[in-house]
């Protein structure tokens, strides 16, 4: 079915539309009763049966005190017998050459529950397993009679049936065979209705999960979060147990099982008129009103007082919802066609029948009872999951479709895209060619170039050949710095530190002052993808200051260098370089500087502008006096090293 209604064809003439209108609801109504139909043969084939010789129909049923002879299946007109049940005296015969096989009692059917006593002995009390006594259900039972309490020939046995309502009792035929032979029967029936209910349940779990889903990522669809809240209601009534018969702390929820049926029936109602359109208006609450009465009966009142109730509210309440989803769907379907509401409305139509059929067996006008509503509400579930899936295929469709134009479009725009990033490539490669180029002419022009400076005073005041090898020495030292930046370490400045170390070492030597390297984490500092051969540079002469101060100003016997990575209040770990000497110390001054020598303070302040440009921090203490002397400075990296050298702190 397509997806448009008469709104396809505006051009069409009054009477012609009336007529297409007209045409397709008798097609949608003749299809409807056939789904009808076939529900109503479906229901109405047998369910295979043990062997006819092992069936026990005749009993003496003793029922207010007086005895008659009946015959199974049984409908009891009362509603209520857990004090004095409806007793069923009968006999069965074994004959004597089966006494080697297991023998069996087995009911198909019974309301509410049923003890079961072979030759004076209890063999079987559905009592014991709360969901086998839920009429809503058509749990079967079976139990397995000791070998010892069979005698050859003509055995008693005696049935007691417990009825505690909402619904009229109910004993179905009664087997008593070779337990081979009835228990094929038993596994069918508890397929059929224990087992698949189960299954259908968990799926309509899973679907309410999606469902909410659905509706917390498309609130402006109210329609999914009022199916989801369905879905949740029946899976309540479908797992939780109902007490059977007397108040007992399981009351409260009994009242929770018994009003979920109007609720949940409510809540699909709701579910199909937002489905095609209806806006929510303020009398929506009477929908719920049932079970909410239900409810106030269960908390207020007792179990009798809702089991009664049950029969007056929920049933036609299910009903009514049942007629009025055939209806607006059946419109919804004839106005806009598409697949959604026509699996809806056929599945609407079985559960009618279903519920019609169930409603016969309540009033005893057909032979047997077997409820099959809540079976057949699983038809709804594949109908809306099946409706469902269809919808979100189509928008996957047009989504696809869409995606389709959209291609060329992308296609031409990426071209065009492709172009301009060359072009921006280009200019930012030429920008960080010159931004490269420049800092390195700054960093010649601050290092190399005062020393070459430095080496041609010297030779011009003649002031002999050590001040100028010295000289030449620094310089080729800062060249030497300069290039080794310039190697690709990846990242790692452990790879420069090691070079770094190398030098200091071999400055250090000739003044007779050991150096203590120590890696107090393995892997030292961390790496960074974005460390710059400028980020080098102001690193390794911060630590080359911090050398020289050493062995110019000190007098240390000692310099010990310790790198390692920290962890800081953020998580973030970053790596700390510590450089201490065990040399005479300084007085710093208030603003950050030295005390006293001028050219101290200046490189004091180089050293601070030179960790602002790398986006670290610098610590520096010293000691003149007391066994804590010396100088101890500690670098922090950052987590991060900045893009720009323009960063000043």
């Amino acid at each position: 079915m397509n997806d448009r209604g008469d709104d396809a064809q505006p051009d069409l003439p009054a009477h012609e539309r009336r007529r297409l209108q007209t045409s397709r609801l008798i097609q949608y109504l003749l299809l409807q009763a056939v789904i009808s139909a076939a529900c109503v043969l479906a229901l109405l084939q047998s369910l295979p049966s043990p062997p006819a010789e092992y069936q026990v129909t005749a009993f003496i049923l003793t029922e207010g005190g007086a005895g008659r002879a009946v015959m199974l299946p049984y409908f009891s007109s009362l509603r209520n017998a857990t004090n004095d049940p409806p007793r069923f005296d009968g006999h069965f015969v074994r004959p004597a050459g089966e006494a080697a096989e297991a023998w069996s009692v087995y009911l198909p059917r019974f309301t509410n529950g049923v003890e079961v006593t072979v030759n004076g002995v209890v063999v079987l009390d559905s009592r014991r397993d709360p969901a086998a006594n839920r009429p809503d259900r058509n749990t079967p039972a079976i139990a397995v009679i000791p070998a010892s309490l069979l005698r050859d020939g003509e055995n008693a046995i005696t049935i007691r049936l417990f009825i505690w309502g909402p619904i009229t009792g109910f004993l179905d035929r009664l087997y008593v065979g070779p337990d081979q032979l009835l228990r094929p029967s038993y596994d069918l029936r508890t397929l059929i209705f224990v087992t698949l209910p189960v299954v259908f349940s968990s799926w309509q779990a899973i679907l309410a999960v999606i469902l909410g889903i659905m509706w917390v990522m498309r609130r402006h669809e109210p329609a999914y979060g009022v199916l989801a809240a369905a879905m949740a209601v029946g899976v309540g009534q479908a797992f939780l147990q109902t007490p059977m018969g007397g108040e007992t702390p399981l009351s409260k929820l009994n009242v929770i099982v018994i009003s979920s049926a109007p609720i949940e029936s409510a809540l699909v109602l709701t579910f199909a008129l937002l489905l095609s359109g209806w806006k929510w208006q303020r009398y929506g609450w009477l929908m719920f009103l049932p079970g909410i009465l239900l409810a106030l009966a269960g908390v207020f009142g007792n179990q009798a007082l809702v089991r009664a109730l049950f029969l007056i509210l929920a049933v036609p309440m299910v009903g009514l919802s049942l007629v009025i989803m055939a209806i607006v769907i059946a419109r919804s379907a004839l106005k806009r066609p598409n697949m959604a509401s026509f699996l809806l409305g056929c599945a609407v139509t079985i559960m009618l029948t279903c519920w019609i059929s169930d409603l016969l067996a309540v009033f005893q006008l057909v032979p047997n009872r077997i409820f099959v509503s809540r079976l057949s509400y699983s038809v709804m579930l594949v109908a809306i999951g099946a409706g469902l899936t269809w919808r979100f295929a189509r928008a996957l469709n047009q989504v696809d479709g869409f995606a389709g134009r959209l291609v060329t479009q992308v296609r031409e725009a990426e071209e065009k895209l492709k172009a301009s990033f060359a072009r921006e490539e280009e200019r930012a490669r030429a920008a960080a060619l010159a931004r490269e180029r420049t800092r390195l002419m700054r960093d010649l022009h601050d290092g190399l170039g005062g020393q070459l400076v430095s080496i041609v005073a010297l030779s011009e005041r003649g002031n002999g050949s050590e001040g100028i090898g010295e000289a030449a020495r620094a310089a080729l030292k800062d060249l030497r710095l300069v290039i080794d930046s310039m190697d690709d370490i990846g990242g790692d400045l452990m790879l420069a530190l090691g070079s770094w170390r190398e030098r200091a070492m071999a400055q250090l030597r000739p003044h007779d002052i050991a150096l203590d390297w120590r890696a107090v984490t393995p892997q030292g500092v961390p790496v960074h993808p974005e460390l710059r051969p400028w980020h080098v540079i102001q690193i390794v002469r911060l630590l080359d200051e911090a050398v020289t101060n050493a062995v110019k100003h000190a007098a240390a016997k000692r310099v010990t260098v310790r790198i390692e990575t920290l962890t800081d209040e953020d998580g973030l770990d970053r790596g700390c370089i510590t450089v201490e000497d065990d040399g005479k110390g300084f007085e710093i001054a208030p603003d950050g500087g030295a005390t006293g020598a001028a050219k101290a303070a200046r490189g004091l302040r180089n050293m601070r502008s030179r960790a602002a440009r790398c986006g670290a921090e610098l610590d520096l203490s010293s000691c003149a006096h007391g066994p804590d002397r010396g100088t101890h400075l500690r670098l922090i990296l950052p987590h991060r090293f900045p893009d720009s050298d323009a960063a000043t702190g």
